[in-house]
């Protein structure tokens, strides 16, 4: 989830068109760096009311609330449990998914050439039972999205990436499919009731996409629009070639509002959740009455804990952020944080000594009573992904 160039002066972001502050104050900006520093630097203000007050690390450099416990699940380059499967470089997006017998839990993988999924299955005791290769062959696989119908769509951060769908178990082949357009694919997201995959971009001028498919779960052909963001209303605009063959797919749309590089993407309760990194913001978008706002914005919050937005993950009705601090002015140790129900946004978990690293792939089992998350990168350049156990609210 690398960061771009920063775009042209003369770009109008979405932040422009919906209405709120496109430019922000040097000064402030910079009053604010120092002020999250700060607190980063020391943990007892970052309070959550519904998890608790953040302990000293545990035996495996995380930070938890009081009753959470941590255990590594993979490694980069090791052998995941007794299985012969090897666990990929750079784990970044995933999902947990129900399996005959448990549940199993699938990690892009974001690197050149190779990239690809792999999957660890567990048991209903939380065993692992297995590990394979799901996709290989594919570039920098970062984000993507579950479906309703049980199937991962696995995304490619190259200028002409693809959306694959994935079978979780490995049983039915992986399906690339071209409709969904070409670009700089981050997440995926889908509305099943309206037959809707809505799309992030990773570009300081990417776009916000929806491909309506023609037929309930089958994603094999359908329309592919971009987001126009007008005072806060979205309207959606055909994108003309989704192939790119001739012109990059977000310069085909006259008057489609840019994002600030587009990142996790989650859907339900039809309201769309956003994440855009180059300006820390968290979107709300309610797509039953068209209307787009600020959930989160670092330079507005009173309390902004929360920095480098990447993948999102939901869990009843709190909103899981990873954090991405590697490549900013000031950076600090990467954090899970939540955005509450009544707008409180905090801190859950710390990854203590990954400054160069991101958290990525935050999700949880069917149950609902673990975490999955992983340290692309961990303290040495070497990923490893975790499972998080605990008082999971209810």
């Amino acid at each position: 989830m690398g960061r771009s160039q920063p775009a042209p002066a003369s770009s109008q972001t979405v932040a422009d068109r919906a209405g709120s502050p496109g430019r922000r104050d040097v000064l402030r900006a910079g009053l604010l760096a120092g002020v999250v520093a700060a607190l980063h630097a020391c943990g007892p203000p970052r309070l959550s009311t519904r998890y608790g007050r953040l302990g000293p690390p545990d035996a495996n450099g995380l930070q938890l609330p009081a009753g959470y416990r941590s255990r590594v699940v993979a490694r980069t380059g090791q052998r995941v449990g007794t299985t012969p499967y090897v666990w990929h470089q750079a784990p970044d997006g995933g999902r947990c998914f129900a399996a005959p017998g448990g549940w199993v839990y699938v990690s892009n993988s974001e690197v050149d050439v190779v990239g690809g999924v792999g999957m660890v299955r567990f048991d209903n005791a939380g065993a692992i039972v297995d590990a394979r290769r799901l996709l290989d062959g594919t570039r920098r696989n970062c984000a993507g999205g579950h479906t309703p119908w049980g199937t991962w769509l696995s995304c490619e951060e190259v200028a002409t990436g693809s959306v694959f769908e994935v079978d979780p178990l490995g049983v039915r082949p992986p399906v690339t499919h071209p409709g969904m357009g070409r670009f700089m694919h981050e997440g995926a997201a889908v509305d099943g009731p309206r037959r809707t995959v809505y799309m992030s971009e990773d570009a300081i001028d990417g776009l916000l996409y929806r491909y309506r498919y023609t037929q309930a779960g089958d994603l094999s052909s359908g329309v592919l629009e971009a987001a126009r963001v007008d005072r806060g209303v979205v309207s959606w605009l055909p994108v003309p070639d989704p192939s790119a063959s001739t012109r990059p797919t977000r310069y085909q749309v006259a008057g489609a509002t840019p994002f600030r590089g587009g990142e996790g993407i989650w859907f339900e309760g039809n309201v769309l959740n956003l994440a855009t990194k180059f300006d820390d913001r968290i979107w709300s978008y309610d797509v039953v009455s068209g209307r787009l706002t600020v959930l989160y914005d670092w330079t507005t919050n009173p309390l902004p804990v929360l920095r480098g937005v990447d993948n999102l993950c939901r869990r009843g009705r709190d909103l899981f952020v990873c954090e991405d601090m590697s490549t900013l002015r000031f950076p600090a140790d990467p954090e899970l944080c939540v955005v509450e129900p009544d707008g409180l946004t905090t801190v859950f978990l710390r990854a203590v000594g990954h400054r160069t690293s991101e958290l990525t792939g935050a999700a949880f089992n069917p149950a609902g009573n673990r975490l999955y998350v992983s340290s692309q990168r961990g303290t040495n350049g070497t990923g490893v992904t975790f499972e998080i156990t605990g008082p999971f609210p209810s």
